[in-house]
């Protein structure tokens, strides 16, 4: 199995912004000292709460290319929506080559409004189907710019070159590649530098509902799933598989081309877990099911009392059973063991970096689960190859 840190930079505390960054620094050497596979830096905007305090994971992760040597360093995500598309795809691959081709690209479409409607008012949540267009086209535009030495696009949102600009220089030879030589228009643009990785990074969604699994498998992009049950994201790991399997022609097996994120804090015991770190991940989760309420949290099937609020429900039993990797190494061990066991998980991104969490506890935790809970799973793989 390959272990990432999903490094969700948070700030409840206000602490300076430097301190932030120096602790996120830590988190990054340490986990590319101790050989994890990966690290995942996230975007958002406007967050003077302090919940999300990190707007720019490619800034981040230059950061973290100068200062590891093999660490992969990825987004979770670049909410592409928001930006350029030739910008975004030149940033990341300038990365790449900075990293020496160590970039996994993460994406996605957003999910606060408050964020989409300022940055890009063409990515507006209220409107889902044109957020959708706006996503897949941008997408388009950065694969092409990876993948064409020259390339052109005309869609809803984006069209470049732009018609009408003539280009002449005693420098820049003209050529049917980009130009049309007779009116010196330019048809075609060239983005450099191109990846290092060939024909681009790999490139991962930020996926929940059926309808953008199945278009991420039908579109040759891994995946990235959070907070689900396991019984509810078997499902969603079936579905990724069929379509995938359909759309490449072969048997494609389950786990495949998903990455899981857990919330993880690793203690002496499990009552010390518990009370350094359950009433951070449960403000953390009233956050983000404010809007969602409880029904990511829930097995297939499964009917909740009516409370007066949604979030009644909400509390440490509630979360701790369901999607939790918060106990001692052992307890751990036998829950990634299940997610395993149940989903064949090949990918496992973690975090404890809660909002409110002091720094020394999360390095704590990360360190109990480098040092007690990655050997023993290792061990297993290993195990499990040797037998067969």
């Amino acid at each position: 199995m390959k272990f990432g840190y999903f490094c969700n930079t948070t700030n409840w505390d206000h602490k300076p912004y430097n301190q932030l960054l120096n602790e996120t620094k830590e988190i990054t050497t340490y986990c590319d000292e101790n050989n994890w596979d990966s690290i995942w830096y996230t975007e958002h905007h406007f967050n003077h709460e302090g919940m999300e305090s990190c707007t720019n994971p490619l800034m981040m992760g230059v950061d973290a290319a100068a200062r590891t040597k093999q660490i992969r360093i990825g987004q979770a995500c670049n909410v592409i929506t928001f930006h350029n598309p030739i910008r975004l795809a030149e940033d990341i691959a300038l990365l790449d080559q900075l990293s020496g081709g160590r970039v996994d690209v993460g994406i996605g479409r957003g999910i606060y409004g408050r964020e989409a409607i300022n940055m890009n008012k063409e990515a507006d949540l209220k409107d889902q189907a044109k957020n959708f267009r706006l996503f897949d086209e941008t997408l388009t535009v950065m694969k092409k710019a990876w993948t064409e030495e020259f390339f052109s696009h005309q869609g809803e949102f984006y069209t470049y070159p732009t018609p009408g600009f003539t280009w002449q220089h005693d420098m820049s030879p003209p050529s049917e590649k980009f130009l049309d030589t007779k009116t010196s228009e330019i048809k075609k643009l060239s983005v450099v530098p191109k990846p290092k990785q060939e024909p681009h990074p790999p490139i991962w969604q930020v996926v929940d509902g059926a309808r953008s699994i199945e278009w991420a498998a039908q579109n040759g992009l891994n995946t990235i799933m959070w907070i689900p049950t396991v019984k509810a994201l078997k499902k969603r790991f079936e579905i990724y598989r069929d379509a995938k399997s359909k759309a490449e022609n072969r048997d494609v097996p389950l786990g495949e081309g998903v990455s899981l994120v857990r919330d993880m804090f690793i203690a002496e015991t499990m009552e010390e877990a518990e009370k350094m770190a359950g009433e951070h991940i449960i403000n953390y989760m009233k956050w983000v099911c404010h809007w969602r309420g409880l029904g990511n949290h829930m097995d297939p099937g499964e009917e909740l009392p009516e409370t007066k609020h949604k979030l009644d429900l909400l509390n440490y039993d509630f979360l701790h059973k369901r999607n939790l990797l918060f106990g001692t190494p052992e307890y751990v061990v036998n829950k990634i063991n299940e997610l395993k066991s149940e989903l064949n998980l090949q990918n496992l991104q973690v975090w404890s970096n809660f909002p409110g969490i002091e720094h020394d506890a999360c390095m704590r935790s990360l360190k109990l689960f480098n040092d007690e809970v990655i050997p023993k799973i290792n061990l297993d793989n290993s195990n499990i190859e040797k037998a067969s």
